[in-house]
C-alpha cells in the first residue's frame, strides 16, 4: 500500500512539475483560429510538407506552399502554390509580397525545404555545398525576413522549424546537411530568445530521424531498431497537433532523438561504438 501511495505520488509530482516547467519554457498558449490564419509552408509540394498544407486546407485554413515542383498530388482544397526557389532571396522577398496582398499577412510560417546531396564532402562540390546551405538554412533567414515582421505587427503567429538529428550527431556523406542543419537547430534556439519579447509569437523545433520520404530514398539504415525510421504522416500530427494548441515545442522523434543531446558529451570511444551500432555513418554508403 505504501509502495503504491509513492509512486501515486511521484506521478502527481512530476505532471505538476511538467505543468510548470511549460509555463516557464513557454508561457500560455496563443488563441488559433484556422479561418483567419494565413500558412506559408516551404517544400509543401510533397512528402511532410505536402501532408501538413492537405490538413489545413481541408480544415479550411489559407495555405500558400513555396516550392519549385508542383503539388505531388496535383491540387489540394484551400493551398495556393506559388513557385518560389526559397534558396534565393529575391524570389523569397517576391512571393511574400505577392502573398501578402493575395491572401494577407501569414500568421504561421513552417520551414520546411531541404535538399541532400548525400557524397562525400570530398565528392561534393561547391555548389551542391552553396545550393544545401542555401535551401536547407538560409531559406530560414529569407522567409522569417519576410513574415517575421508581419507577425509582430499582428501581434501573433506561430513559426514551425524543421530541422534534423542529424544537426545533432553529423553523419558520414552528410557534411553538408548536418552542418545546415545544425545552423537551423542555432538559429531556432537564438530566434525563441529574442522573440521573449513577443509572448504570442510561439516557436516550435522539430527534429526527427531518418524521414520516410522521397529526400531520403537512398538512405539505408542497417539497425532499424537503434534508429527507427520515421513516417512522415506521424511527424505532420505532431505538428498539427502544437499548432492547433498555439504552443511553443521542440518535436523529437522517435524517441532516441530526444535523448540524442546527451550523445555529445559521452566518451568519444563510446560515441563511435554507439555510431557503429547504429550505422548512422554507413546509411549513405553506395
Amino acid at each position: 500500500m505504501q509502495s503504491a501511495i509513492l509512486y501515486a505520488s511521484l506521478l502527481t509530482l512530476f505532471f505538476f512539475l511538467g505543468i510548470l516547467n511549460r509555463q516557464v519554457a513557454y508561457s500560455k498558449p496563443r488563441v488559433v483560429d484556422l479561418g483567419e490564419e494565413v500558412i506559408v509552408i516551404t517544400g509543401g509540394a510533397s512528402g511532410l510538407g505536402l501532408l501538413v498544407a492537405e490538413v489545413y486546407g481541408m480544415r479550411g485554413a489559407t495555405v500558400a506552399v513555396l516550392d519549385i515542383a508542383e503539388l505531388e498530388a496535383g491540387e489540394a482544397r484551400g493551398v495556393t502554390v506559388y513557385k518560389c526557389d526559397v534558396g534565393d532571396a529575391e524570389q523569397v522577398a517576391k512571393v511574400a509580397a505577392q502573398i501578402e496582398r493575395e491572401l494577407g499577412t501569414p500568421t504561421i510560417l513552417i520551414n520546411n525545404a531541404g535538399v541532400v546531396n548525400g557524397g562525400t564532402l570530398v565528392d561534393t562540390s561547391i555548389s551542391q555545398i552553396q545550393r544545401s546551405i542555401s535551401v536547407n538554412l538560409l531559406a530560414h533567414f529569407y522567409t522569417l525576413k519576410a513574415f517575421l515582421p508581419g507577425m509582430i505587427r499582428s501581434g501573433h503567429g506561430t513559426i514551425v522549424t524543421v530541422s534534423s538529428v542529424l544537426g545533432t550527431t553529423g553523419a558520414a556523406r552528410l557534411t553538408d546537411y548536418a552542418a545546415s542543419k545544425a545552423g537551423v537547430t542555432a538559429l531556432h534556439t537564438s530566434l525563441s530568445a529574442e522573440l521573449q519579447a513577443y509572448p504570442d509569437i510561439k516557436t516550435v523545433l522539430v527534429t526527427p530521424g531518418q524521414l520516410s520520404t522521397p529526400l531520403f530514398a537512398g538512405v539505408q539504415t542497417p539497425s532499424r531498431f537503434l534508429a527507427p525510421v520515421v513516417e512522415p504522416v506521424d511527424v505532420a500530427k505532431e505538428i498539427i497537433r502544437v499548432v492547433d494548441a498555439g504552443s511553443s515545442e521542440v518535436l523529437a522523434m522517435p524517441l532516441y532523438s530526444r535523448w540524442v543531446g546527451w550523445f555529445n558529451v559521452a566518451p568519444v570511444g563510446v560515441q563511435r561504438v554507439v555510431r557503429w551500432a547504429s550505422g548512422v555513418d554507413e546509411g549513405m554508403r553506395g
